[in-house]
């Protein structure tokens, strides 16, 4: 979905290959319930992610990870996250190292997007008092986000209820 994966060591998608990945995840980041086949090793190496296993995204099971927390999930289980100011999370595994979204993954690039989005890449919204341009889109289930480019450059995500035409 969001953010930026730098990797470390290895690859994901090799299996039996050991690997280390980090994920940048943006401010107002929801990361949907979804699975992985692997073991995941996860590390915050800065901010602070809020992180539950469970095949519903349910906020108040998130529980706070900050700078140097660690969670482990077991191959196959149900997980979802949210990172409200930003942070990065390092996960290691043995591949492959796949994502697998419970209620499926749509994007502003499927042929089916203007009946799955409020907004189009490009529109220019309001979130609060924050102003920018929809760069990309995400709905999976019942969470639909946006990665906004803010007017000062910095990108961040947005629930689609809290965005509006600018």
């Amino acid at each position: 979905m969001t953010g930026d994966v730098e990797l470390l060591y290895g690859n994901p998608e090799t299996p039996g290959e050991s690997f280390v990945m980090r994920i940048r995840e943006l401010p107002g980041t929801m990361v949907p319930p979804h699975t992985h086949p692997v073991d995941e090793h996860i590390t915050v190496v800065q901010g602070t992610w809020y992180f539950a296993i469970g095949s519903e995204y349910r906020p108040e099971q998130l529980k706070e990870l900050k700078t140097g927390s660690y969670a482990f999930a077991p191959a196959g289980a149900s997980m979802f996250g949210f990172s409200p100011d930003g942070a990065i999370v390092q996960v290691h595994g043995i591949g492959p190292f796949q994502i697998h979204w419970l209620h499926g993954l749509s994007t502003l690039d499927d042929k089916d997007a203007a009946t799955q989005f409020q907004f189009a890449r490009g529109a220019r919204v309001r979130v609060g008092t924050r102003t920018g341009v929809v760069a990309e889109g995400y709905r999976s289930g019942d969470i639909t986000q946006y990665e906004i480019e803010a007017t000062d450059g910095e990108r961040f995500m947005a629930e689609e209820r809290t965005v509006q035409v600018q």
